[in-house]
């Protein structure tokens, strides 16, 4: 089957807008077709991108008077997916009951439920309300994502 040359175009803008870390709001707009090739985007995340995400959620977090800073944020983002906003751990305990911890913080679905930021989006795939529902979760369990020092 041939594709015509406006779905090629169309395609290269998508997967363009993909790796520049605008998959949501081309989801949104899209629907499936795009959801495929975010699918396929999964690769870890470029520096700039996981900047622009941690930036963004600092914000959200200021605005809801949410603490954490950039570094504390940055550290277990990288020790828990390595910037993946794919990432699935499919071994721990919380995979073998059923519930994995999902996206660029690992945080579980009921939590990420629990303690979803308002503003953000519902999706916990989504890097910015991903980053904030855990820093919510993060304060009120540890006081800050600044004091977590390993898997929580």
């Amino acid at each position: 089957m041939r594709m015509s040359i406006r779905w090629k175009r169309f395609t290269r803008r998508m997967v363009r807008r993909i790796a520049a870390g605008a998959v949501f709001v081309v989801v949104a707009a899209a629907g499936a077709t795009v959801a495929l090739a975010a699918s396929a985007s999964a690769a870890p995340a470029e520096s700039q991108r996981i900047d622009g995400w941690i930036r963004h959620a600092l914000l959200v977090m200021q605005h809801h008077k949410i603490p954490g800073s950039y570094d504390g944020i940055y550290r277990n983002l990288m020790r828990e997916s390595s910037g993946d906003v794919f990432a699935i751990n499919t071994w721990d305990s919380n995979a073998k009951a059923g519930i994995p911890s999902k996206g660029l913080m690992q945080v579980i679905e009921p939590t990420f439920r629990t303690y979803h930021v308002e503003g953000t989006a519902w999706d916990i795939y989504n890097p910015v309300a991903n980053i904030t529902a855990a820093c919510n979760y993060a304060a009120h369990r540890y006081g800050s994502i600044d004091n977590v020092n390993s898997a929580y």
